[in-house]
């Protein structure tokens, strides 16, 4: 029985995504497309693949079973295909990176053009979240994680600066009339402007100095989720809001034109930088392998 290859992608898309929607995020499709190549596909096989309802996609028993068939056959069709990039003068393709919103903002701006330039043919997708997922669960081929996010199985590289900091800041205006604490602990009688992660979790504020570690969980009149939305707390505290606790190079551009001071920085606590991870056991597509050799180097440039 005679069937598109295209169809049959559709197909594996969704069964590996779970769903439309996400199977048509993965490949740069959209969902109502999906679904008619999936129709179109059941039609002709005269079975159905999957069960639908509202809320869930799910493979029948025959979907199953085509599946523990297909997929190994369409990995190596994909593995054949990509193997074509030896013999390009440049590889070419998707690569697909999940990173922390710190790492979209703060390091790959200074990678990322630079490695576009080389490789025109490589199209890069950055998902960049709060959250620390499994990086293959949305179809990426790499991960960007600080070390105490890095799975057991994954191959780790560094990349960007080394060491970081936190940074605690105030405008002039709000140290003015509250006062510039001494001490971490005088925070706690601050206005401070904070994150939450998406589990709920408000991280405590860290300082560090001479052996004596301060923890603090802040307090104060503006609660952002971790992410872009820091954003926020960055233009509050320039407002006089309160008081900023966040990466130094993440505050660097409103300490350096004075919008805000740098308070207690004797007590910021540095942490180390970012990893890219990987799985080596898996075939390494051409547009990462592309991704980790010119990462190497930037590395070799920075020793």
């Amino acid at each position: 029985m005679a069937l598109d290859i295209a169809l049959l992608h559709a197909v594996v898309a969704v069964a590996k995504a779970g769903g439309f929607r996400e199977a048509a995020r993965m490949t740069g499709s959209n969902p109502s497309r999906l679904s008619d190549a999936v129709r179109r596909a059941e039609q002709q096989l005269g079975v159905r693949l999957f069960n639908r309802t509202t809320r869930t996609v799910v493979l029948t028993e025959a979907g199953r079973s085509l599946m523990m068939r297909l997929m190994p056959a369409m990995n190596e069709v994909d593995a054949a295909l990509d193997s074509l990039n030896h013999f390009r003068s440049t590889p070419g393709g998707m690569l697909r990176l999940n990173v922390p919103v710190s790492a979209a903002r703060l390091v790959l701006p200074a990678i990322v053009p630079g490695f576009l330039a080389r490789y025109p043919d490589i199209q890069l997708e950055v998902v960049a979240e709060s959250n620390v997922q499994d990086i293959f669960r949305d179809g990426c081929d790499a991960g960007i994680r600080y070390d105490d996010h890095l799975e057991q199985d994954m191959v780790a590289l560094p990349i960007g600066p080394r060491v970081q900091r936190f940074a605690a800041a105030a405008s002039p205006a709000y140290l003015a009339t509250f006062g510039t604490p001494q001490h971490p602990r005088e925070l706690l009688q601050h206005r401070c402007l904070y994150g939450r992660y998406a589990t709920g979790v408000i991280s405590d504020w860290e300082f560090e100095m001479g052996g004596e570690v301060v923890r603090l969980q802040p307090k104060g009149p503006l609660i952002c989720s971790i992410g872009a939305a820091m954003d926020l707390t960055v233009a509050a505290a320039v407002s006089g809001a309160g008081v900023v606790y966040l990466f130094e190079d993440w505050l660097k551009p409103v300490l350096d034109n004075g919008s805000l001071q740098p308070i207690l920085s004797e007590w910021w606590q540095s942490f180390s930088g970012l990893w890219l991870y990987y799985n080596d056991r898996r075939l390494i597509p051409a547009p990462l392998q592309a991704f980790l050799d010119y990462v190497r180097e930037l590395n070799a440039q920075m020793e």
